[in-house]
């Protein structure tokens, strides 16, 4: 029996992934992605990512991914010449790479070293397949390079419509201050500037909020939107909304 899979995640570096088998549902608070078998992907670093990782029936769920650390992609920028010429802060999230026969063969060259420790223990061999994929993206899909050789940090965005596009994912105060553009200090104090409230109770009153909308309107059960929401366990969940409207979600 195959059993879907669901989490967050942080994307610290730009990722270039292929889907091998089953499906993967990507979510970055505005707008959902799915990946079948044989689609091609690239996530921009920085990222908050929600997933569903579903396998194919009877079978395993399987991604090959390539990560381009900042360190290789400056040595290619001062190598090549190769600099950012706009803003990218309109470039999606993720994006869906048509299929060619490059990024095709790329994947084949890699498939050999799939689930071993080959590309770990071989620094060269790695440095050498990452350039390689470098270079077919830049031919294949030129607009990316803006967004591979960005090596600036996050800047200094609107608090309040990232907050709230956000506040379902689980992740430390440092790291909403970072993607705001922030340091945590700032970040607390502009935060209490716009809400008047400490981020973490702001951040469970709108998670409860959302809670009781999905239970009351959308007939969602509390298992099944705990996690979603940013709540570690259902426990906890259920207390905080209990004390909050007085009930128990169950019983909405």
């Amino acid at each position: 029996m195959t059993r879907n899979r669901e989490g967050e995640q942080f994307v610290a570096e730009h990722v270039l992934s292929y889907q091998i088998s089953g499906t993967l549902t990507l979510s970055d608070g505005v707008q959902n992605y799915i990946f079948n078998e044989g689609d091609f992907r690239f996530i921009r670093k920085n990222q908050l990512l929600k997933f569903i990782k579903q396998p194919p029936d009877g079978g395993e769920f399987k991604t090959l991914s390539v990560y381009f650390d900042q360190q290789t992609l400056l040595n290619f920028s001062a190598e090549y010449g190769y600099k950012t010429e706009r803003n990218i802060n309109s470039t999606p999230a993720v994006i869906q790479l048509k299929t060619n026969n490059l990024l095709t063969g790329f994947v084949n060259s890699m498939m050999p070293y799939y689930g071993t420790e080959v590309m770990q223990e071989n620094a060269q061999l790695m440095a050498l397949k990452l350039r390689e994929a470098i270079l077919i993206l830049l031919q294949t899909h030129p607009d990316l390079k803006n967004v591979l050789f960005d090596f600036s940090e996050p800047g200094k965005i609107d608090l309040e419509s990232f907050m709230n596009r956000n506040f379902h994912f689980n992740v430390q105060l440092k790291r909403f201050a970072y993607l705001t553009g922030r340091s945590l200090a700032t970040f607390k104090r502009d935060f209490e500037k716009i809400f008047h409230t400490s981020p973490s109770r702001w951040l469970q009153k709108r998670r409860l909020q959302e809670a009781y909308y999905l239970i009351k309107e959308k007939g969602k059960s509390p298992s099944a939107i705990y996690l979603d929401l940013g709540f570690e366990d259902l426990s906890h969940f259920s207390f905080a909304f209990k004390k909050t409207y007085g009930v128990a979600p169950t019983k909405i």
